[in-house]
């Protein structure tokens, strides 16, 4: 089937009977992930902070707006305030969610912010908000929700990474630390999620932000809607869904990034190992034969390997 052929009505991704916890849900990506996975029959959890004003200058939940909006269009939802980084707080939302429909299929860490500043000029307050809200708060949710998804053997949890934690980007110090480890934490629970039917994936997903709307022009960035990437988010918790990917996702375009592995070189512990290691440096960097390692363990074995190889 090529891009431009549609998907016929009986292969659509469908959550029918399924309940989803989307956090950060209540603008943006989030209430786009939430309006899709509603729209295609989840039941979800729409979890955010923000309060907006309505046109009477009245507080009114951004959760709950965005719940309003799914019950208006025929779905089912409900609304939490609680914060991703207070662990007693994602617990009552699990909670809640059970005691309404009694399982959870889905978790969309998605819940974030920024504080951007060159590394100099950050202060440690804003690299460890940073990591509290992006990391720890995935953390939190994934913990109060993995021994259901282990019990009910079956689960889908989606990390939010970012190309800055991917690659890098200048005054992110902070937000690429926390999404790097977000990586890090996903690649370990593919692997213990395993055999329990509980595959967690990463979305890397490319939106308008101020650092995007200083660098691209309006109409490129009018192409960075969060629609165009909730579909990258949609495939990650289908029940055909991958594990251990990290998905990159943006103005209708997906891609699949991937830690790897050169084939390197055995040098040994010669007094000059490291002048070696030095004027091997094209061999360290040449790509031709990298492998994606299924665990970190993999990795070890191949450097045994070439050891027992070179004294043979």
């Amino acid at each position: 089937m090529t891009t431009s052929e549609t998907t016929s009505h009986s292969d659509l991704i469908r959550f029918d009977n399924q309940v989803a916890i989307v956090t950060g849900a209540g603008g943006g990506l989030g209430r786009s992930h939430a309006l899709q996975l509603a729209a295609r029959g989840a039941r979800v959890v729409v979890n955010d902070l923000g309060v907006s004003r309505d046109g009477a200058g009245a507080a009114v939940s951004a959760a709950q707006r965005v719940v309003d909006e799914i019950r208006e269009a025929g779905g089912e939802a409900i609304a939490s305030p609680a914060s991703v980084t207070d662990p007693d707080s994602v617990a009552q939302m699990v909670d809640a969610a059970m005691q309404q429909w009694g399982r959870i299929d889905i978790l969309v860490n998605n819940a974030g912010f920024l504080r951007d500043r060159s590394f100099s000029k950050m202060s440690l307050e804003d690299f460890r908000a940073i990591v509290d809200v992006h990391l720890m708060g995935a953390v939190y949710c994934t913990k109060a929700v993995w021994d259901i998804m282990k019990q009910q053997n079956y689960g889908r949890i989606v990390m939010t990474t970012s190309s800055s934690g991917l690659f890098g980007n200048f005054g992110q110090a902070n937000y690429g630390a926390a999404k790097m480890a977000l990586v890090g934490l996903m690649q370990t629970l593919a692997i213990e999620g395993e055999k329990y039917n509980v595959r967690v994936n990463c979305l890397a997903p490319t939106a308008a932000t101020r650092m995007t709307e200083e660098l691209m022009q309006p109409d490129d960035l009018a192409l960075l809607t969060p629609e165009s990437v909730t579909p990258g988010m949609l495939y990650l918790v289908s029940r055909d869904a991958p594990t251990k990917t990290v998905l990159c996702a943006g103005a209708g375009t997906f891609s699949r990034s991937s830690i790897t592995l050169s084939d390197g070189l055995h040098i040994g512990t010669p007094a000059d190992a490291a002048e070696q290691l030095a004027a091997s440096a094209g061999r360290l960097a040449d790509r031709s034969a990298e492998i994606v390692p299924a665990s970190g363990f993999q990795q070890s074995q191949m450097e045994v390997a070439k050891a027992r190889a070179a004294r043979s």
